[in-house]
């Protein structure tokens, strides 16, 4: 990235807001973990990326004068993803994380310039995979695989390594690990029962939210609908917090490449574009926490709502946006759940193909997303099966797809087949399948499960009116005014949680953006002292 010097008003400006400090050469700035509770700018000398397994630099270039610390995790709290130390006698002016937020939003030109190079560097390390996080072996573990997918789904940077990997790195990690996969932070150190939690955690991503006090506006779900509906919020000055369970992008995350979202001709990731959303969401005071879940709701005697969380923390708000979304259902079938994350999955991205390199895949699936997976993974596989039920693919997938895939030599399109069975010892081996052809068990490297969906509604039981199928009913179907409005007072719902909603991430973002406007109006209405 070309460096673009800040401008003298602005150097002004972050000078007047901070404090100087000073850094003796090979002093540690701030290291791996350290909450991003501080704007660094480099007056004097240079300060470095230090290599988290020695003590070498790590990148040939650092930060001098008129360069700042820091990537997109300083908008949202989160910690140093790589340990930054001096290069030289180093002087600095550091300015605390909300007073530098604040003089961002007053000067929006100065918030644009270092957005833009918060964005380029998490997008160089992530391409790049610097970082003190190495996996190790996550195609033969589920519990390491659902790290790194929690990683790669998230943008965050990371090293993988293959178990049968002959480099002298990925031996010595084994030696260390007693040759099983592990998930090891800064140098030696191997995290015990690695979760996307833990990770999380260390990285300050789930965010502690009995410090944000109470907000307006709870956000469950960061899927498109939610983030969209996080940067309008944030634009309109409600104080909002975005709660999200696995990843920003929802199931939308999980399409290696939307191609009719307008505005990206050449197409564009589910990740990519809601991390673009993210960022813009963060930009205006927007928080996100993850992987945190909403477990229950409970509507206290003041109007508001308060939200349990899974370990028990809770967040009160004014108003709930239900975002959640769709998870693809489970099949019935025996073993099914011994096999997940390890070679059964619900996201077909660069981690989960990697388990179908030199084999065949199978995708279970006859819409949008179950199409753009088969794409993705005859990139990786030798050959993939998508399996449907019905006799065309007319009825539930885009035209341009469908056509794609049905000229693909790679691709074979078995029509009125189900999978019937699963095989395999600790891992998934194969699958027995019946269609018009009989019965007949194939090798399968990897199974994509991508049928139905079943919305992510429990938590609103007491509360919001949902349908048969658990999709929450909105505007008139509710007994409401407003389309997007619940039956329950305060509670909105937009997206793919929606009953009757278009399930198009077209379509989310467009509800996530407009439906904001309705909430400001309770927002404010709540806050307004009550009349006679």
């Amino acid at each position: 990235m070309k460096r673009v010097p800040l401008s003298e008003e602005h150097l002004a400006a972050i000078r007047e807001a901070g404090t100087e400090c000073s850094y003796a050469a090979g002093e540690i700035v701030a290291a791996t973990g350290e909450a991003l509770t501080r704007f660094v700018l480099v007056l004097e000398g240079e300060i470095e990326v230090k290599d988290p397994y020695s003590e070498a630099r790590l990148l040939e270039s650092g930060l001098g004068p008129g360069q700042f610390m820091g990537d997109i995790n300083f908008l949202n709290g989160g910690a140093t993803i790589l340990p930054m130390r001096a290069a030289v006698d180093t002087r600095t002016v550091e300015v605390p994380r909300k007073d530098m937020l604040d003089l961002m939003a007053r000067i929006p030109e100065l918030s644009d310039h270092i957005i833009g190079v918060f964005t380029a560097r998490r997008r160089r390390t992530f391409e790049a995979s610097d970082s003190a996080i190495k996996v190790v072996g996550a195609e033969r573990d589920p519990a390491v695989q659902r790290v790194a997918s929690f990683l790669s789904r998230n943008r965050i940077p990371h090293l993988n390594f293959a178990l049968d990997d002959d480099a002298d790195e990925t031996a010595r990690l084994c030696n260390l690990s007693d040759h099983e996969p592990a998930v090891f932070v800064g140098k030696d150190e191997v995290m015990a029962d690695p979760t996307p939690r833990k990770v999380a955690q260390m990285l300050g991503l789930d965010l502690d939210v009995t410090d944000t006090g109470d907000i307006d506006l709870l956000i469950v779900g960061g899927g498109p609908a939610g983030v969209a509906a996080a940067v309008y919020a944030g634009s309109e000055g409600l104080s909002a917090l975005v709660v999200e369970d696995s990843a920003i992008g929802g199931q939308a995350g999980t399409s290696s490449r939307i191609e009719n979202y307008m505005g990206f001709p050449t197409g564009i990731s589910g990740a990519d574009l809601t991390l673009r959303g993210q960022i813009q969401a963060m930009k205006f005071g927007t928080r996100f926490a993850m992987p945190r879940r909403v477990e229950k709701l409970e509507r206290l005697s003041d109007r508001r709502y308060c939200a349990t969380l899974d370990d028990g923390d809770t967040i009160c708000a004014s108003a709930v946006l239900v975002a959640t979304g769709v998870q693809y259902r489970r099949l019935p079938l025996d073993r099914l759940e011994e096999f997940e994350s390890a070679g059964v999955f619900y996201a077909a991205t660069e981690m989960e193909a990697r388990w179908c390199r030199g084999g065949t895949a199978v995708v279970i699936g006859g819409g949008n997303s179950a199409g753009q997976a088969a794409m993705y993974l005859s990139r990786s596989a030798d050959h993939v099966h998508v399996l449907i039920r019905g006799n065309s693919l007319a009825d539930s997938m885009s035209d341009y797809l469908s056509s794609r895939l049905e000229s693909d030599p790679r691709i074979t399109i078995d029509y009125g087949t189900s999978c019937t069975a699963l095989h395999g010892n600790t891992r998934l081996e194969a699958i027995t399948i019946a269609g018009p052809d009989g019965v007949r068990t194939i090798d399968a490297k990897g199974l994509f499960i991508m049928i139905g969906a079943a919305p992510n509604t429990g938590w609103l039981e007491g509360h919001a009116e949902t349908d048969e199928r658990g999709f929450v009913k909105t505007g008139d179907a509710a007994g409401a005014a407003n389309d997007y409005a619940t039956s329950a007072p305060g509670i909105f719902a937009v997206g793919d949680c929606r009953a009757g909603s278009v399930k198009r991430v077209a379509s989310a973002v467009g509800e996530g953006s407009v439906v904001v406007s309705s909430i400001w109006q309770h927002v404010r209405a709540a806050k307004e002292p009550a009349t006679l």
